[in-house]
């Protein structure tokens, strides 16, 4: 096997890393991020990517990027990643993880669009419907991690900027979801037992645009040396 895991910049997908090394030791070969093309950040998270480029040199993996129009449209996004899979199936890949959780509709969707490319998907974290426990189980393991963006309409903008731990869990409303599954946050991890070092995050300026609350993730610069 050699798996190419989707890397959001996300909890989901850095825990599902660290889950996929303890089950294919070896096996993981690189990571596979989406990004809006016109502002060079990571799609729907909203990190920079110099923070996903520290991200990837932290996990020790080679990065592979996609950069998509914006807008794109749904067929602009499946010739483009229709690409870059023949890409990677060309460089000897077999496999490609996902770290979804419950979501039917969307592994469904994944599934459907990867038959037959010689691509085959995994979910290491599927079914998990206790979600509170598996967002208990990744801060209990080391991750640490900062909303990057906030649905305002499920969840309000002042939680963009805050880190993701028990603080944050209790705070949450009822009916929002401790992993944010449903899309009322997306995170950008900088610390875990997936990285050989911390990714040191400074939160910057936080904006609302495009419907959804965002905390600018600034990579926090060396000391100078005296």
């Amino acid at each position: 096997m050699k798996i190419l895991v989707s890397w959001s910049s996300g909890k989901d997908s850095a825990w599902m890393l660290h889950v996929l090394r303890a089950s294919h030791p070896g096996a993981v070969a690189g990571l596979l991020t989406t990004t809006n093309g016109a502002v060079d950040r990571v799609a729907m998270h909203g990190v920079r990517r110099v923070v996903l480029e520290a991200q990837a040199q932290a996990a020790g993996l080679p990065l592979h990027v996609v950069p998509l129009p914006w807008p794109c449209s749904n067929a602009d996004y499946e010739r483009l990643m229709g690409e870059a899979v023949a890409g990677v199936v060309r460089d000897g890949f077999t496999h490609v993880a996902f770290g979804d959780l419950f979501l039917e509709d969307v592994r469904q969707y994944r599934v459907d669009r990867l038959a037959g490319t010689g691509l085959d998907p995994l979910f290491p974290l599927w079914k998990t419907t206790d979600t509170r426990a598996l967002a208990e189980t990744m801060i209990a393991g080391g991750l640490r991690a900062t909303l990057a963006t906030v649905d305002p309409r499920v969840l309000d903008g002042t939680f963009a900027g805050r880190p993701f731990d028990r603080a944050l869990l209790a705070d949450l409303p009822d009916g929002v979801d401790a992993c944010g599954e449903r899309g009322e946050f997306h995170t950008c991890v900088w610390d875990g037992p997936m990285f050989a070092r911390p990714v040191p995050l400074t939160v910057g300026a936080v904006v609302t645009r495009d419907g959804f609350t965002f905390a600018d993730l600034l990579l926090t610069p060396p000391p100078v040396p005296a």
